[in-house]
Parts: C-alpha cells; structure tokens; sequence
C-alpha cells in the first residue's frame, strides 16, 4: 500500500496527468498510447487494441481520442483505498464514458467507484483466452480479506463448469477456496502493493468436484489494472499441447510463420520458418534485406508483380525459388497484412512452406513423360523409365514402418510389361488429430495418365488428412469431388480407407467401389463386410458408409488392390483364398511374424496388373520385430 502523504506517488500521477492532456492534444499519439497499454496489460496484439479502440468508439458514439483517454485513465492510474485523490481522478477519466445500462459488472463495496469496468469488460468480450478480473475486499481496519471477481471474459468456464455470468459477484474464496493463501492469492498482494505485475509459473492447483479431488498444472499471469488485478489463466498441459500441435503441423506440411510489425520494425519467426531457411534461432529472423537476396533473379518478376498486387491490398499466394546454403528451394508465400482504419499496413504475416519436393517431383514427372513419348519403341527405355516414374511418385519403404500402435509393411509389384504401368497407390502416415489413416487405392486404366492421377490422388489424400478430415467416409467424398472436378478425361478409382486411434484402438474403415481387406487373428482370415461405397469419380453426390473393425494386439490387416485377387480365369474367390490361407498359417504360429516375409510370400494373380499391398500389425507398446 501506498500512503497518503507519499508525495513521490503524487508528483509521479500529476505528470501522468500532464501526459494525457497533453496527448488530447494529438488524437493519433492518444491512440497509440491506449492501444500500447491494452496490448501489454491485456497480452493481445497492437492491431487488434486498435481496432477493438475504433469498435468502442462507434458504440459509444465518440471519437477514437475520447476512448482513448478513457482506457489510459483506466489502465494507467491504479487506486489504493487510503489514496481518496487517486480515486477521484479515476472517476474524472471515466465519468465522460456512455456506459451500457445493463452491464453486469458492479460489486457491493461501499466506498468504491467501479465505472471503470464497463471499459474493461468490452475488453474482455472481444479478446481470446481466458481471463478474470479481482478487486480486492477489505475489512474495517485496511487488510484484504478476500477479492472478488468483476469481469471475465465470455469465453471463460473454470473446472467446474461455471461461465463468466455466473462468476461475476463470487468471492474468490467461496469459487476457489484453494487459492487462498496460495501462490496466486500472495501474488495478487504482492501486485497490488508495488503496482507490478507478477507471472506465477506452473503450479499445481487440486480441483474438488463432489468430493473426487483432481490436479491440473496451472500458470497464471496477474497485471494492475484500475483499482484491480487482471489474471491471465493457461492451463499447462493444454499450452503444452497446443505447442506441440502446431510445431507437429509445420513439420509435417513443410511449413513456417512469420511476422513483421511496421509500427515497431520486428520481425518473428516460427520454429518452422527457422529450419526453411537453415537458420540458429540464436540468431534471430532473417533481415528483410538478406531475404530478398536469397531469391533468384529469374524470379524477379513474378516478385515484382506479387509486390504490386500487395500493394493494392491483395493477398499474395506465389512459389519463388531461393538459394540457401547452397540449394535452390522452391518456397510458396502466402502473405496478408493487418491494416489501420486508413489503409495503411501495420503488420504484414505470412505462411512460407517448402514446396521442394513437389515441385522437384512435378518436374521429373513431366521430364519422364517426356521421354516415355520419344522412346516408346525402345522397351528397355520404358522399363527403365517406368521404375523411375514409380519412383518419384510412389516411393516404397524398403523395410517396415513403426506408427502409433501399428506395425506397417509396404510391398508394389509391377506389371510386367513397361506399358501397363498402372495407377495402384498408398497411404499409411499420421493425421493432423493424431490417428492413423491407412490408404490403398487404384486408378483405371494404364500409362502415364493413369500414374498422373495416381499422384494427385495420394497427394490430395495426404494434404486433406493433415489438414481437413480423417474419418474414412469423408475422405473418399473429397476424392470423390476431385475426380469429378478434374473432367471427364480423367478415368475413375477406386480406394480403401482405414482410420486407427492409438488413444482407444478404434478402428473404422470405408471403400469405393474396392476389394475389402483381409483381417487374420490366431490363424483365422476372413474378408471384412463391405460398406456401401460407389467407385471415384462416378457419381456427383455418391455416399460411402463406415464399418468398424476390432483389431487386437497381434491381428493382421491386409489392405490390396485387385492385381492380387483378380484373374480373368478364377473366381474372386479363387483369387483371394490362397491369400486367406496364408495369413492365417502365419498368424497361428506367432503373433510377430515379419510383415514383409508376409508379402514376399503374396504372389499376384494376374501378371498384367501392377498389385499394391499393405499389411499392418496392432503391435503390444511398440514391441514386436520384423
């Protein structure tokens, strides 16, 4: 607490009076000045406090200045209750304020003036997270005995379910009685006696919910804020998560985030952005100068026209190549900014991400294609084109993959002649929500055309599972779209899709218009139901239905193309019995039998289709050896 007779306070509010007279004075240095103030006290961005500072003032009637002068007076001038002066002219900032009748931010103490939180709360209303505001109770003689909550933000539900209208009015005490005492409530003290602000980093806090006792792992940040205490809430393990989310994202899709603040010239980099460009993060981001020099010069143009198109205010989506470390990358930018109530750019933000790979993939693709078309005459030409072909768009792990839960093994048998080269593919990787999508699939018809489809198919597939969808009916209605979309000179496909969730072992699975999987536990196979599913590229509003499968530790699921099962002279069943055959022999003499001595053993039935095949094993923990 601060005395009256501390003249040092005194002298220290009456230049922060002057400040703000002087700043009424310049409507542009008021506003920047608030919107400073509410991006530290509240943690959001400086473009945001403006704009939130332009919103008030259209709701209120008023000038962007005259909020303004208002949130300083309110964010700035802290109140002590012994400090009557201090008070007083907080309610002389506020009292030109139109305040909405029927705010629910009002407390029963007695000798305080709360008009403060109108401003406060419609912070709070327009802000993401979550966050609480206290005002300290006192007793008769000065000492705090409890706070109580004021204002919180509409998004806010603590642990027991209770939202911020039902929090507003609560004594800290009675919501969360373990807090008292604790490291936040001597936090809250600590703050409101010196007028800094305190960061309470991870505690355990124990929640009792009808008498079962939980621990959640707790960071709180507390800033002074009029006569109150701001407190920022984050739940440990939910930032942890989401942390590692999002670096999972940017890892898996090549990707990087960036900023670039022109009020303040700083420049911030994502982890993603750092390993694009080869860059110690010790180091900081990289110079705009120095990042414009990496670019290639016969690029020059496309940048130019980005720029100009930038500047009309468009968002700019390019792929410009650039040299670093001594390799061409191909990097596509998409790039938007945030922009004042005039126009003008404030903060510009962009998404980089490697396209490399697929561009290096596009242009071998093509460069094969070519050389298929000049050398279709020499067949030792076409076998070895074909293999690389192959190569570039379907590329084989030569030994099996571990992924959460699963044990997986991949094996392609070609056609035997170069011009059957057919569209046969697959998919076996982790989602963006953690589960596992399993894919095969196969394109109609021979020939580059078929492979070309091929590739946009398995690439789609990835990109929507990462980014969109991984239940299994829904990706096939995606594909479905895509092949419709590409004309009626694409030819139609058909695929298998299986969605795992390490968490629970679920395990559900659509096809279209495919051969159903073959699943074998302890030495029985058998063909799993079909779910309804029309062929890719057929129908324009086709359904596909969804069965779920119970896949035990140590079960073998076989997911094929037709190459394997078909022959013009047998049956389906003929075709697919000796498969069944075999894996049941091989499950019932262990339940880690290698995967791919499994496949070595699969012979396809007809020789004139290529046959790709993927077997998965649920696995104990990991263990199990192939």
């Amino acid at each position: 607490m601060i005395p009256e007779t501390d003249s040092g306070y005194l002298q220290r509010l009456a230049e922060l009076e002057a400040r703000v007279d002087q700043a009424r004075l310049s409507p542009e240095i008021l506003s920047e000045r608030a919107a400073g103030l509410l991006a530290g006290r509240i943690g959001c961005r400086i473009d945001e406090a403006h704009a939130h500072l332009r919103l008030l003032a259209g709701q209120q009637n008023t000038s962007v200045a005259s909020v303004a002068a208002t949130v300083i007076g309110a964010l700035e001038i802290r109140r002590s209750t012994s400090l009557r002066q201090v008070r007083h002219s907080v309610e002389e900032a506020l009292r030109a304020t139109d305040q909405e009748p029927d705010q629910p931010v009002r407390v029963s103490a007695p000798d305080a003036s709360y008009s403060w939180l109108d401003v406060v709360q419609q912070m709070l209303n327009a802000l993401p997270g979550k966050h609480i505001v206290v005002v300290p109770v006192r007793g008769d003689d000065g000492r705090i005995t409890d706070y109580e909550c004021v204002a919180v933000s509409p998004g806010m539900r603590d642990l027991s379910g209770r939202t911020g209208p039902q929090l507003i009015g609560m004594a800290i005490s009675t919501a969360y009685p373990d807090i008292v005492g604790g490291p936040v409530w001597r936090a809250w003290a600590d703050s409101l006696t010196d007028g800094h602000p305190r960061s309470v980093e991870p505690f355990t806090y124990v929640h009792i919910d009808n008498g079962d006792a939980s621990e959640h792992l707790l960071t709180v940040r507390v800033r002074p804020v009029g006569p109150g205490l701001l407190n920022s809430w984050v739940m440990h393990d939910e930032q942890t998560r989401l942390a590692e989310r999002i670096d999972q994202t940017e890892r898996l899709g090549n990707l990087g985030y960036g900023e670039w603040d022109l009020i303040t010239d700083t420049t911030v980099w994502s982890d993603g952005l750092y390993r694009i460009y080869e860059r110690d993060p010790a180091d900081g981001p990289l110079p705009r100068a120095e990042s414009e020099a990496l670019g290639l010069p016969e690029d020059e143009p496309l940048r130019r026209q980005a720029a100009e198109e930038f500047g009309r205010g468009e968002t700019i989506d390019l792929t410009t190549r650039a040299l670093i470390n001594g390799k061409v990358k191909h990097l596509r930018a998409v790039i938007d900014t945030v922009r004042d109530a005039e126009g003008r750019p404030r903060k510009v933000y962009g998404i980089i991400q490697d396209v490399t790979a697929r561009e290096t993939s596009r242009r071998k693709l093509a460069e094969v294609e070519r050389q298929l078309h000049e050398h279709q005459q020499d067949l030792a030409a076409e076998h070895r084109l074909a293999a690389q072909l192959q190569h570039i768009v379907l590329p084989i792990p030569e030994t099996p993959v571990d992924l959460p839960g699963l044990r997986a093994a991949v094996r392609y048998l070609p056609a035997e002649q170069a011009s059957r080269i057919g569209g046969d593919w697959f998919h076996a990787a982790l989602a963006g929500d953690g589960s596992v999508v399993l894919a095969v699939g196969d394109v109609a018809g021979h020939g580059v055309q078929a492979a070309a489809t091929m590739a946009q198919l398995r690439h789609t597939m990835a990109a929507l599972t990462m980014t969109t969808t991984s239940q299994p009916a829904e990706l096939l209605a995606h594909l479905n779209r895509l092949l419709l979309a590409l004309g009626v000179s694409t030819a139609p496909a058909t695929a298998v899709i299986v969605r795992w969730e390490p968490a629970t072992h679920a395990c559900t699975w659509s096809q279209a218009g495919h051969p159903p999987p073959l699943h074998a536990r302890a030495g029985v196979a058998v063909e799993l139901p079909r779910p309804a599913g029309p062929l890719l590229g057929g129908l324009a509003h086709a359904e596909y239905g969804t069965n779920s499968l119970d896949l035990a530790a140590g079960d073998i699921l076989l997911l094929y193309t037709d190459g394997l099962v078909e022959h013009r002279e047998r049956t389906l069943s003929e075709g697919t019995a000796p498969v069944a055959d075999l894996m049941s022999r091989v499950t019932a003499e262990r339940r880690d039998y290698p995967l791919d001595v499994l496949l070595a053993g699969l012979q396809r039935a007809n020789p004139d289709d290529d046959t790709c095949l993927l077997a998965v094993r649920r696995t104990d923990c990991g263990n199990g050896h192939d």
